[in-house]
């Protein structure tokens, strides 16, 4: 599996023959540079977290333009769906679409979703398990840091989070660390939501400090670079 960070909160996946596109704010994005096409290319299927701008960013134009499958929470999926996606897999927090390389189960997030004013349903954070076996990965989406990352763990024990850490509409880097080293028992680490904007956070130190003797499971990537597990 190869997990490449495409800025803000945007990630590639592949997995097996898949190509999964995680929130893809790609030509609006300040951090992102190349070429969305180039970035997506080949992809299968987009999932959003929520319906904010900086997350569903080129959602459209990439589902367009490779026919791949939204998977997203319905009231977000039938937006986009008027925006002329026609591939869609709705679904709802607690709720699992099932792929052939993968399976992403929509969890909790505390924060909201709307895009100009218009109302877009729960905020969630995805669980992407691989098939047939592989890392289980947590994006959490945006979010704060809540009691039930418990269950979260204990239902689907992820061994890589995507950890938002850049404060003003999630998590501070020191709560989000708390988070992990509570909540978790990730083999890898990977911040995101900082730095794209001046009002976030500019650099992962803070998280890392406040990590603590665990500050080594942090990989600070650069947009465009990836890890392979």
């Amino acid at each position: 599996m190869r997990i490449t960070w495409l800025g803000h909160s945007a990630y590639r996946i592949e997995t097996g023959s898949s190509v999964l596109i995680v929130d893809p704010f790609l030509s609006g994005s300040p951090v992102f540079d190349g070429s969305v096409e180039e970035a997506t290319a080949g992809a299968t299927h987009v999932a959003l977290t929520h319906g904010h701008d900086d997350h569903i960013g080129d959602t459209a134009d990439i589902c367009k333009a490779t026919g791949a499958t939204l998977i997203a929470v319905y009231e977000l999926a039938v937006h986009l769906n008027g925006q002329g996606v026609e591939n869609l897999e709705p679904t709802n927090t607690g709720g699992t679409i099932y792929t052939d390389d993968f399976d992403v189960t929509f969890v909790r997030a505390d924060h909201s979703s709307s895009s100009g004013g218009v109302p877009l349903g729960n905020p969630c954070g995805l669980v992407i398990r691989p098939k047939p076996s592989g890392p289980v990965i947590y994006h959490m989406g945006d979010t704060d840091i809540f009691g039930d990352m418990a269950l979260i763990n204990e239902i689907y024990k992820p061994d890589i989070g995507i950890v938002p850490i850049g404060d003003r509409f999630t998590m501070r880097d020191d709560v989000a660390a708390l988070a992990c080293k509570r909540f978790f028992d990730f083999s890898a680490i990977l911040p995101c939501h900082y730095k794209t904007f001046p009002l976030l956070v500019d650099s992962a130190d803070g998280f890392i400090a406040a990590m603590g003797d665990d500050g080594g499971k942090v990989k600070v990537l650069d947009v465009g670079a990836s890890l392979e597990v």
